[in-house]
């Protein structure tokens, strides 16, 4: 197989998500537009023969960072260097200076092989929120959209606005929620839809306490429906909060970064956005 690597169109994306879905990722209902919007350059496509056969996402965000996920080859393309070939590609085309990605603990050694170390592992929780909880968030107002980009800039260490904007206003099936302590916004959350349920990401927060009233929140917004939050486990704070509302971990990831890693303020990072972009 001799596979051909191009740009992804926006319905390219529509494909790769379908394929995440089938792999048992559960994106959300609306994630294709929100990613397209972050960089139209930064989604790949392999062909053998004129059909899709891989994907994969490089997203930069700001100067010289960027972000890897949709790794993914078709089943019926799986062992014949498709997605090798896609990956080299990207690495060629899009790579940034530094680069962090999600990846399965499994590949940890094949992304080591690409110049990726580990940083840290991250522990998806799921289960069922209490949604009769009383909730001291308020929906994000435009006015509050600047310090929420801020927030996230000194959370993850690295500029990715052009995307949060829209994760965080950009479509009705995501609700952004903000938690007020005297006056300065004390936490951060996003709730989405997704084709099961609903995921939590990100929730950044000062403190548990912060964090505890936000889930409460959020779990109001779920009404009792599944939800699953990425927790990285160097919080100890927010693994045991997680645990403590009756979640249990389901599915690992190994956060590593090839260049210089960002500053990530993990103290504050009570939930990851989303596993693709960060």
């Amino acid at each position: 197989m001799t596979p051909t690597v191009r740009t992804m169109t926006r319905a390219d994306l529509d494909l790769a998500l379908d394929w995440a879905a089938a792999e048992g990722w559960n994106p959300g209902l609306a994630d294709a537009a929100a990613f397209h919007a972050a960089d139209p350059d930064g989604f790949l496509i392999a062909e053998v023969d004129g059909a899709p056969a891989a994907s994969l996402s490089i997203v930069r965000f700001g100067r010289g960072a960027g972000f890897l996920g949709l790794y993914i080859c078709a089943p019926a393309f799986r062992g014949h260097g498709v997605g090798y070939t896609l990956w080299q590609a990207g690495m060629e085309r899009l790579a940034p200076e530094t680069l962090g990605l999600d990846g399965v603990p499994a590949q940890q050694a094949n992304y080591a092989r690409s110049g990726f170390e580990l940083s840290h592992r991250s522990h998806r929780f799921s289960g069922r929120l209490a949604a009769d909880r009383p909730d001291h968030t308020e929906p994000l107002a435009h006015g509050d959209l600047a310090a929420v980009l801020a927030l996230d800039l000194g959370v993850t260490g690295f500029d990715r606005a052009g995307f949060m904007a829209d994760w965080l206003l950009g479509d009705p099936s995501r609700q952004a929620r903000v938690l007020r302590h005297d006056g300065e916004i004390a936490a951060l959350g996003v709730i989405r839809a997704c084709l099961s349920g609903h995921k939590i990401g990100p929730l950044f927060a000062a403190d548990r306490d912060a964090a505890e009233r936000m889930l409460d929140g959020l779990g109001r917004i779920a009404a009792g429906a599944p939800v699953s939050i990425d927790v990285p486990e160097p919080n100890a704070p927010a693994m045991s909060m997680v645990v403590a509302r009756g979640l249990t971990s389901d599915f690992e990831t190994a956060r590593m970064w090839r260049g210089p890693a960002p500053a990530q303020d993990i103290a504050r990072t009570f939930g990851v956005a989303t596993f693709e972009l960060g």
